[in-house]
């Protein structure tokens, strides 16, 4: 059955930085830009700068896309 919209890809992206307000911010407007969770937050110690850093997996839902190696993926 179609949809009218064209063939549905499902594009990944991960998300790292310090865990701040910064990071939690970059989250909030991927997901208000129709990006959803995937899995559960992954957090690390960095050593060397002595802070905790974050890392988030997100999916997002496209159509009529063709992957190539130039594509910006936080422009979809």
């Amino acid at each position: 059955m179609s949809n009218g919209r064209g063939k549905r890809s499902t594009v990944y992206r991960y998300l790292t930085g310090p865990d701040d307000a910064e990071f939690c911010k970059r989250v909030t407007e991927a997901l208000s830009l129709g990006w959803s969770l995937y899995g559960s937050a992954t957090l690390t110690f960095d050593t060397v700068k002595g802070r905790v850093i974050c890392g988030q997996a997100i999916t997002k839902d496209v159509y009529d896309f063709e992957y190539t190696a130039d594509v910006k993926l936080s422009e979809l």
